[in-house]
């Protein structure tokens, strides 16, 4: 019952009418309550679940994709793989070491044999080849500061990446430079690697057509003169049309010639071109650190040496004497091999792989 008592009076309320008021609006308040509360119902699973379905995306595709990254100390990317066996035993781990200009597709057959033979692998593009980064504007030009960066590299890729989750043994196959590095590294930390197969290291390096003596004049007065960025003589951008297989130096099987080609034309900032003066430079003077009296002397390290008998880039003679000076080293050569023998055909590899299956070490075969 309302009461009116003049005009803009305000109008006084009876009991049951304010009750009546008090009522509508609570009910009004618990539709709201009701509204919310199913609302967070809905959204919170999905933020619980979110992060859940993310992390799992993110997990499957590390479970798919045996590539990542590193950060080194300078701050540089370094690309790196991870390939575990299927098999239920596995016999140890592989640090797989690439040459100059190589980059880790070029090594998925031989991955493979290692993977089908119990051993987990692991591998990485060195700074300035494959996807790491790069040391000049030119992504072509293969250039080096100084070895110890690669040295530097790979001891943090063992301490940060392998040595966490590896299968011993441990065992190092590394080929051309990655031999070369791997044997200055063995020498710094020999607790690392059980063993060490060395596939046609570069020990030195062949410099034809210039006599040795003429090539390091020409480098070091070339590096004097501020011209480490420059391309040495002969070098330059990577051009597949140069790429032909005859006449090919690096292997006789014209199938797997062809396999470097093929990965470049899927991603071509896989290329890198010839060298320049600058890693001539800091490749005479690691060469000199390695051959250095007393130096290979405190390898202890059981090696493995496998050269290429048709070797046209680096010395065979200076392998054979490398390995002389190392107190637990065998030297075997492939006759009529050329330098890249992982890539070369069924024949040289099959005579590889025996070599590599006697000395490689097994779990098994541990004290």
């Amino acid at each position: 019952m309302r009461l009116p008592i003049g005009r803009g009076a305000s109008t006084i309320r009876t009991e049951p009418e304010l009750l009546e008021f008090d009522s509508l609006s609570i009910m009004k308040e618990s539709r709201k309550f009701k509204f919310v509360a199913v609302l967070l119902i809905l959204i919170i699973p999905y933020f619980g679940v979110f992060p859940v379905i993310h992390n799992h995306s993110i997990a499957q595709e590390r479970k798919f994709s045996p590539y990542d990254f590193m950060t080194t100390h300078d701050n540089h990317s370094i690309r790196y793989g991870i390939w575990c066996s299927q098999k239920e035993k596995r016999l140890g781990s592989v640090i797989l070491l690439s040459g100059r200009t190589e980059f880790m597709e070029k090594y998925t057959e031989t991955i493979g044999e290692l993977n089908q033979r119990g051993f987990d692998v692991y591998s990485f593009d060195w700074r300035g080849q494959g996807l790491s980064t790069r040391m000049l504007a030119n992504r072509h030009k293969g250039f080096a500061e100084n070895y110890d960066n690669y040295i530097n590299d790979l001891d943090m890729f063992v301490s940060k990446i392998v040595q966490p989750e590896a299968v011993s043994p441990i065992v190092i196959l590394a080929h051309s430079m990655g031999g070369h590095i791997a044997l200055r590294f063995i020498h710094d930390h020999p607790e690392i690697a059980d063993r060490a197969v060395l596939v046609a290291p570069m020990i030195d390096i062949l410099t034809s057509p210039f006599s040795r003596w003429l090539a390091r004049l020409i480098v070091w007065a070339s590096d004097k003169a501020g011209l480490d960025h420059t391309y040495a003589i002969g070098s330059g951008d990577y051009d597949p049309d140069d790429e032909k297989f005859e006449g090919n130096r690096l292997t006789s099987d014209p199938e797997r010639f062809k396999d470097k080609k093929t990965a470049i034309a899927e991603n071509p900032d896989l290329a890198l071109g010839g060298v320049t003066y600058g890693w001539l430079s800091a490749t005479f003077e690691s060469i000199d650190i390695l051959t250095e009296s007393g130096f290979a002397e405190k390898i202890l390290t059981p090696i493995l040496i496998v050269s290429a008998g048709a070797d046209k880039i680096v010395s065979i003679e200076s392998q054979k004497a490398i390995c002389s000076l190392m107190k637990n080293c065998r030297f075997f050569k492939i006759s009529g091999a050329r330098h890249e023998i992982l890539q070369e055909t069924d024949a040289v590899q099959s005579i590889f792989w025996d070599e590599f299956d006697r000395f490689a070490p097994h779990r098994e075969a541990l004290p």
